[in-house]
């Protein structure tokens, strides 16, 4: 039971910033003990090789959509169209990146035939590459409504900008809380979801308000709209994350969105 500790804390060694993140939580689960079985199966080597790739394509996957929310939130900012234009090419990457670790998690499943935690672990980590890769769709929306606003600058921006702010600040949080399988981190990051699910309400009276004043604004205010909506979807997204986390930590299946 020590080594397969052992091997659990080492899943994530090496990534954080912090040197107290561990998988202690995790490895003291009943259902990780059980999966000590496996084991006996003479495959536990090759097992862990193939669950550290996976392990690591979802910390590099993550660090590929963190980039691209935090740019397109700096792209609709500054209404930079160069950047937003950069972003979405750059998308392919993160759809890449998702459809590789797609395929080593299947691979992994029909050669490794893991059972118990170390299933509930390939599983779980291939859900959260699915969020990854539509939260990358998602700041590739903000960014393809860069050009379409031009320089306007739409009431209630400071709703949006604030959205922004949330949405990338709770997408660095969770991907904190994965790393350490930090279920507090998970919780606390899915619960700051409610604050733009309000911002983005405002956003919409506020928008449609403006529309019904000036017609003239209403094609702009729409593609803003869009964009709000992105970010929005973003932070559900989120939640989705912060769910398998506490899935992953614990095995136990919590609705962080009640």
């Amino acid at each position: 039971m020590l080594a397969r500790q052992e091997r659990l804390r080492a899943w994530f060694v090496g990534i954080a910033p912090r040197s107290d993140r561990t998988l202690a939580k995790a490895a003291s689960s009943p259902s990780v003990q059980d999966s000590d079985r496996y084991v006996a199966h003479g495959h536990r080597e090759v097992f862990d090789r193939e669950l550290l790739q996976v392990r690591e394509g979802v910390v590099r996957m993550g660090e590929l959509v963190a980039v691209a929310i935090d740019r397109a939130v700096d792209a609709m900012a500054r209404r930079d169209q160069d950047s937003a234009a950069a972003i979405v090419a750059d998308d392919q990457a993160i759809n890449a990146a998702q459809v590789e670790l797609a395929a080593l998690v299947i691979t992994t499943i029909a050669t490794q035939a893991p059972v118990a935690g170390d299933l509930r672990f390939v599983l779980s980590l291939s859900h959260i590459t699915y969020e990854l890769e539509r939260i990358g769709d998602h700041a590739a929306g903000v960014a393809k409504q860069v050009p379409k606003v031009g320089i306007a600058h739409g009431a209630g921006s400071t709703n949006l900008d604030r959205m922004g702010e949330l949405a990338s600040g709770i997408l660095h949080g969770v991907l904190r809380a994965l790393v350490d399988l930090d279920v507090d981190e998970a919780r606390r990051v899915a619960a700051q979801d409610d604050e733009i699910d309000k911002l983005y309400h405002a956003y919409f009276q506020l928008s449609l308000e403006r529309m019904r004043l000036e017609p003239d604004w209403v094609d702009v205010g729409a593609h803003l709209l869009f964009a709000a909506k992105d970010l929005e979807r973003i932070g559900d997204r989120v939640t989705n994350i912060a769910e398998e986390v506490v899935f992953l930590a614990t095995g136990e299946v919590e609705d962080l969105n009640a």
